[in-house]
């Protein structure tokens, strides 16, 4: 008995194979710790300076856009530099930039008045650079690994986003409450400079095949892959749903202050409560790689994600706030496995970095689009009918994409011939 319960135990926990077998993972997982930790902390601190220096739910959900037009021109062209190049080289290159809008960000906080517009240049900049960083990031996973153990390692790395996500604004949101915007920015270049030693480790990462050469026929190929796989197009639009439907993120400086009547720490605690539960889910994901159907866990994770939401929007004190939260971000974490599976399991390495570029742009715009949408909502109405229309809206729109694209909800671990 105690033998079974305790082969059940190492079955729930996350499969850490990939980083005893693969050395190169293992110095990609290190650098991405610190790129996300370094990350979460302005998802903090630029949202609260903006509703700080404004007042306005408005501004701060229009960050999101001012966002979502540098990721998403960088997007077009990002895939096929990824698919083109060393990928190591982009990573480098990237860190150093992110670094560098990080800088920024501190010397404007630094200022008697912060200039809000350089605030959203500087966000937008951030973006566009992660349009490239993040797909190059993906697109190596599957190389360093193999296919085999690829669940296994995206299960480890959505372990690691939700440590950042957890951490990371618990600590941005202590930061800012105890001593200064300027620091906690200063401390988002650092971790990006030590990163950027870390990804020299990672050594060469040229796509299959040595690279296709940059241009507008690469760019069409990928986007042309996409228009002809309706299962992608179903994983892709998913995702878009619960995001511009179910994020209500824009809207937590005003919840945590004005509704639940707390300060800094307190918003940094609903940006936190997300990545607290997806991080326990991540954790306990050992189970994931024996789930054959694979699409319909997504589809139930996003209706799941939807009902928390709506939970949240109702919460009257900050625990309530932060269980509701916690189970959207469970709920979210096994979403992202498997459509990422899916996802890099129906896609040639040639063509890795373009369909990351645009999942990516899917992923980060998402948000993006949510942040404006729930700001928008939320000035014409109220935080709390933005946050629940919004969480009803996406478990309607989870519904109506599983009927209307059932290769999604079809869809069988190792069904290749469901991905055309």
């Amino acid at each position: 008995m105690k033998r079974s319960r305790y082969s059940l135990f190492t079955r729930l926990l996350a499969d850490v194979t990939p980083l005893r077998q693969s050395p190169r993972f293992r110095w990609l997982y290190a650098g991405l710790s610190l790129a996300w930790l370094g990350r979460q902390l302005t998802v903090v601190a630029v949202p609260y300076q903006v509703y700080q220096l404004t007042g306005s739910t408005f501004l701060v959900g229009a960050l999101g856009i001012a966002q979502l037009v540098p990721l998403l021109l960088t997007s077009i062209v990002g895939g096929a530099i990824v698919d083109s190049v060393d990928r190591r080289r982009l990573l480098v290159i990237a860190q150093v930039a992110l670094m560098a809008t990080a800088v920024g960000l501190a010397l404007n906080a630094s200022l008697s008045e912060p200039r809000v517009w350089l605030i959203f240049v500087l966000s937008g900049l951030n973006a566009g650079v992660s349009a490239i960083d993040s797909p190059a990031r993906t697109a190596s996973v599957p190389a360093l690994v193999g296919r085999d153990l690829l669940p296994a390692a995206l299960a480890l790395t959505q372990i690691l986003g939700n440590v950042a996500k957890t951490v990371g604004p618990a600590i941005g949101g202590l930061l800012i409450a105890r001593t200064s915007l300027s620091l906690t920015y200063s401390l988002e270049a650092v971790a990006f400079a030590v990163g950027t030693v870390l990804m020299f480790r990672i050594g060469s990462l040229k796509p299959e095949g040595g690279g296709q050469r940059f241009g507008w026929t690469s760019i069409k190929e990928g986007y042309s892959f996409l228009r002809e796989r309706r299962l992608l197009q179903a994983n892709f639009a998913i995702d878009l749903n619960a995001m511009i439907f179910g994020m209500p993120q824009a809207l937590f400086p005003a919840i945590g202050l004005s509704m639940l009547g707390g300060d800094a720490s307190t918003v940094g605690l609903l940006y936190a409560a997300p990545g607290a539960g997806a991080l326990i889910a991540a954790v306990t994901s050992g189970w994931v790689g024996s789930i054959v159907r694979q699409g319909r866990a997504v589809v139930i994770a996003v209706i799941a994600w939807g009902a928390a939401i709506v939970g949240f929007g109702l919460a009257k004190s900050v625990v309530a706030a932060v269980i509701f939260l916690a189970i959207a971000g469970g709920a979210d974490v096994i979403s992202a496995v498997f459509r990422n599976t899916i996802l890099q399991l129906a896609v040639p390495d040639r063509l890795r970095g373009r369909l990351s570029s645009i999942h990516i742009a899917v992923v980060s715009g998402g948000p993006r689009l949510g942040d404006f949408e729930a700001g928008a909502v939320a000035s014409a109405t109220t935080p709390q009918i933005s946050v629940v229309s919004g969480g009803l809206a996406c478990i309607i729109g989870a519904f109506i994409i599983a009927r209307k694209m059932p290769q999604l909800d079809a869809y069988h671990a190792g069904d290749e011939a469901a991905i055309g």
